[in-house]
Order: C-alpha cells, then sequence, then structure tokens
C-alpha cells in the first residue's frame, strides 16, 4: 500500500486553510504552520478590551461561490448572513438617501427600476453611467488583448464618466471592492467585478457577512487538519534531493522540519520573495510588482438606537460604508487609507463618530460608550497595471503557491480569491505528486534561503 503523502502548509489565512483542506480531504496527511498566534491571516479576529473584533469587516457577495462553499465544508455556513437579493441603501449627508435594489428581471436589467429612481443621479449621469456598463459588456464579449495596461481611472475617462457619476455610483461601489485608488486598479480587474457582480445575474451582488467573527471559520478549518503549529516562522524551504521526502521547512531559532513530500507557500509576495531567497528558479516573476494597500476600520459601541440596516454606503465620506454588527455596535470602513493609516486611534475615533452622527441623524445626541480602532496596513494586494499574476504552480513540481493576490481567473484580491487560490494550489500539487516518477535520488538541491 502507498505511504501516505505528508503536506506542510505555510501560512493559515483562507488560502491556506483552503488548500489543507482539499489535500487532507484527498488523503494527505497535512501539517500548518503560522508566524502569527492567530488563524485566519488577513481574515482573523482578536479581543479588545474582552470583545473578539474582525480585523476589518469583510464583505462577501453571492457570487463568491467558493467562500461559500468552504464555510459550508467547516460547517459554518449556518453563520453566513445573504441578502434574498441585492438592496443598498445609499445615504447622503444632506439627508437624501436611495436604494439600489434587483428587481425579478433577467441581468442585466434587473437594477433598471431602482436606477431610474435612484436619487443621487441626474439623469445625465444615469445616461453616462448606462454607457459605461453596456461598455462592460461588450468588452466582456469580446477577447481580451494579450497586454492590457489600461487602468480603471483610464476607463472611467474613456466612457465619460465625471464628478457626479464617481461621487454617486463609481466611488462607494468600487473603492471597497478593490480598495486602491482607481489610477493603480487595471481595468481588466475592475470590469471583471463589475461584470461578475452587477452584469451576470440579478442575484450575484447579494452582500454577504460573517455573524461571528471570521477567526471561527478559520479555527473550524484548522481542526481537521493533523497538526496545527502557530507561532511558527517559517523563514525558509529547502528541496534536498537526497531526500525520499525532499522539502525540509526552516523555523526561525535554527530550528528545521523535513520529510514532507511537498509544500504549499500560501504568504503574500514580499513574504514569498523572502522564504524562496530567490524566486526566479521557481519560475515565479515580478513579486516586486506588487503593492499592498490598507484597509482601516473603526469600532463604535453607543446607547442609542439601531440604524435598521444592516449597512449603507455613506457619499463623499472617507469611511464609505457603516455596518451595524449588532444594535448598539457599528464598524465603519475605510477602504484604500493610505492617508488614515497613520492617524491617531483617537482622531480615527472622533472622525468616525462624527460621520455616523452626520449621516445617521437618529445617532445625534447618543453617548459614545467604547471604541476600538483595527488597521490592516497589508489588507490587499495588487499587481501594477499590466503585470500578471503568478499561477499556483511552481518551476519545481513539489512546491506550489497560494493567496488571493495570485492568478484566480480575474478575481481580486479577497476571500473569494483566496479560498480558488488554495484550491487550484491543492490540485496542482495532487496532480504534480501523482506523476512523481520512483527515481535515485541525487544530491542537488534548489536554492532558497534558510535564516
Amino acid at each position: 500500500m502507498a505511504e501516505q503523502q505528508r503536506i506542510a502548509v505555510v501560512g493559515a489565512g483562507l488560502a491556506g486553510l483552503a488548500a489543507a483542506l482539499d489535500l487532507k480531504d484527498a488523503g494527505a496527511s497535512v501539517e500548518l504552520f503560522e508566524r502569527s498566534r492567530l488563524l485566519g491571516g488577513r481574515a482573523t479576529s482578536f479581543e479588545i478590551d474582552g470583545r473578539e473584533v474582525d480585523n476589518g469587516q469583510h464583505v462577501f457577495l453571492a457570487c463568491c461561490t467558493e467562500f461559500v462553499a468552504f464555510a459550508r465544508r467547516v460547517g459554518m455556513e449556518h453563520v453566513l448572513h445573504l441578502q434574498d437579493r441585492f438592496d443598498a441603501l445609499v445615504l447622503a449627508r444632506d439627508g437624501t438617501s436611495g436604494h439600489l435594489r434587483a428587481s425579478d428581471l433577467p441581468a442585466p436589467f434587473h437594477l433598471l427600476a431602482s436606477f431610474a429612481r435612484y436619487p443621487h443621479l441626474s439623469l445625465g449621469g444615469k445616461l453616462r453611467v448606462g454607457r459605461a456598463l453596456v461598455s462592460a459588456l461588450l468588452s466582456k464579449a469580446r477577447p481580451a488583448a494579450a497586454a492590457d495596461d489600461e487602468t480603471f481611472e483610464d476607463w472611467l475617462e474613456r466612457t465619460g464618466q465625471n464628478a457626479q457619476t464617481r461621487r454617486a455610483f463609481w466611488d462607494p461601489f468600487f473603492i471597497p471592492a478593490l480598495n486602491a485608488p482607481f489610477g493603480r486598479v487595471s481595468r481588466a480587474d475592475a470590469t471583471f467585478v463589475l461584470s461578475t457582480a452587477f452584469l451576470s445575474e440579478p442575484g450575484a451582488a447579494r452582500f454577504g457577512f460573517s455573524t461571528v467573527p471570521l477567526a471561527h471559520l478559520a479555527q473550524a478549518a484548522a481542526d481537521r487538519l493533523d497538526a496545527v503549529r502557530l507561532a511558527s516562522p517559517v523563514v525558509g524551504v529547502t528541496l534536498d534531493r537526497a531526500r525520499n521526502r525532499p522539502i525540509v521547512l526552516h523555523l526561525l531559532g535554527d530550528r528545521s522540519i523535513g520529510d514532507f513530500d511537498g509544500v504549499v507557500l500560501a504568504v503574500p509576495p514580499r513574504a514569498l520573495g523572502k522564504l524562496l531567497g530567490d524566486a526566479r528558479p521557481y519560475g515565479i516573476e515580478n513579486l516586486d510588482s506588487f503593492e499592498p494597500y490598507p484597509i482601516v476600520d473603526v469600532h463604535l459601541w453607543h446607547d442609542g438606537p439601531t440604524i435598521e440596516v444592516d449597512f449603507a454606503a455613506a457619499l463623499d465620506s472617507p469611511l464609505q460604508w457603516i455596518f451595524e454588527k449588532t444594535p448598539g455596535y457599528l464598524c465603519c470602513s475605510f477602504s484604500a487609507a493610505d492617508e488614515y493609516l497613520r492617524l491617531s486611534t483617537g482622531e480615527l475615533e472622533a472622525l468616525a463618530w462624527r460621520e455616523v452622527c452626520s449621516f445617521v441623524p437618529a445617532l445625534r445626541g447618543t453617548k459614545l460608550l467604547s471604541t476600538a480602532v483595527t488597521r490592516n496596513p497589508d489588507a490587499t494586494y495588487l499587481p501594477r497595471a499590466g503585470a500578471t499574476r503568478p499561477s499556483q504552480t511552481t518551476a519545481e513540481p513539489a512546491v506550489v503557491i497560494a493567496g488571493g493576490w495570485t492568478d484566480t481567473g480575474g478575481w481580486p484580491d479577497t476571500m473569494e480569491s483566496a479560498v480558488r487560490s488554495g484550491a487550484y494550489a491543492a490540485r496542482a500539487l495532487q496532480r504534480s505528486l501523482a506523476a512523481r516518477p520512483e527515481r535515485a535520488p541525487t544530491a542537488t538541491p534548489l536554492p532558497s534561503r534558510a535564516s
């Protein structure tokens, strides 16, 4: 009988956990290594003053089918809240409110009725947005250019968008979705989100979120693995072909653990470069083309009434979206938050509360009971426009990579992309190990760094 394969997964974010689950289900013995004491990576939770909070307000859409399937397979689908139909409340500072709500019409006409009544756009603005949506539909039908370095900013200008349409439609929905200035986002990435969420089918853009801290989903996945090593930074990987099981992991403190058949490196681009020392022998290029973009979240506990909606967008506001986690607990999300990342905790808390009270008059005069700020300077990774994302395979069959920043068929760096990348990585590693020929060992390790 064939010996059970032993696999190491480096990184306990959603990408690593998804890969680990697939490999475990395929019959491997899977050991997870994570440098932090927390599970979940960029979608985790921790305690602040006795309250467990997420490190950011993470949402998903109904089209994020693999993330939902991940929650289902670890027995946590019941904690996910998903709208019955897409319905977004958009608030203006002058008290005007508008809804974009899906009807029963087929896509792309399902938003037509609510869009016609949308008060934040003039008729001319609606026509401008409509022309852009038609352009996105047409570009989806055409084959993609081999090298397209047009940015989303360029595309918005080319399709005639102006300050009004940016303020009332593009900014509130696409800054949070892309988490980067539009001049840094490729047109292809942005229109993929637009087409997949808003133009493909009526239910695709329905908002969803976890009703429990996200670390609980990560823990449910980790509980299924053979070993989980937290606070165990892996600083190098050696491939020693003199071994039957060639992978050796080098941990901080001059410790090594060997005899792995394969490894999934589910870490961010810069961390991957440090792990491998030189990524080029592995066929991985352009790791330096990826830039991190921050998200800041401000948590507010108050003694006022419920705001009576799960979430609302705020026009012309740095916080963009207001979420009511429970009555009396709001989370305000600042996406693409470079200019806010360095503000003090007190400044951020005061700014968020002022903005909330400006958009939700019922909270004016309410007492703020407690606050907390979570900063994630590396919330998402984005390649420069024109740069390509690497696939999960490498030149070494026993080594695969995973992460929401890798190529997942057009998905930007999101929870959905992370889960998809883990599945792709696990599948690639299974194929390569199954095809590995029996061969005499040779002492020719690939270059890597172990420090």
